[in-house]
């Protein structure tokens, strides 16, 4: 074999360990990705449904309930749209509470229940992860452009305004005379 033959099946082999590291690094960091969703993606379907992802929100007041066991929780997670129920089973961190901010991570299970692996809570009262600040920016700003957009076609047609039956103080079907 001759001298350059050698310095080409060098760079061939040199080439190869560099593509099987990356590989396998990459595929190392993959499995432990897990992207954050508030509970409008989920509800909405833009979660993955068999991966481990985070679920982030302000945990509903009066919606945790403990199992006999002790261990087992199920609590409700929103971002004031929309919420998603989730079970943990599992001591909770000591900051976790009704109202506070918290993010989850895990999966959709069964029923659609989001399973927790793990929980972490806020650890003072000012601070609030900024991935559920800003989904409950969006999510407030959203609603007042929702809100707004129902008020201007309510104004533009005040025929929209009598469909809605069950709201006090408006008539029903628009054959009021």
């Amino acid at each position: 074999m001759k001298a350059r033959q050698k310095r080409m099946m060098f760079i061939a082999l040199g080439l190869a360990g560099v593509g099987i590291a990356a590989w396998l690094a990459i595929g190392a960091l993959r499995g432990n990705i897990s992207y954050f969703f508030s509970p409008s993606q989920v509800l909405a379907k833009e979660a993955p449904a068999n991966a481990v992802y985070r679920l982030g929100g302000l945990v509903v007041k009066n919606s945790l309930a403990r199992q006999s066991d002790g261990l087992t929780v199920h609590f409700d997670v929103t971002d004031n749209a929309q919420t998603v129920k989730v079970s943990y089973t599992g001591i909770l961190p000591d900051l976790f509470g009704e109202g506070q901010g918290v993010v989850t991570k895990g999966r959709m299970g069964a029923g659609g229940v989001f399973v927790a692996e793990e929980v972490l809570a806020k650890h003072d009262e000012s601070y609030m992860p900024p991935e559920v600040q800003d989904t409950l920016k969006t999510a407030h700003a959203e609603g007042v452009v929702k809100m707004a957009s129902q008020d201007t076609n309510l104004a533009s047609n005040p025929a929209l305004g009598n469909a809605s039956p069950g709201q006090p103080g408006r008539a029903s079907g628009g054959d009021s005379q």
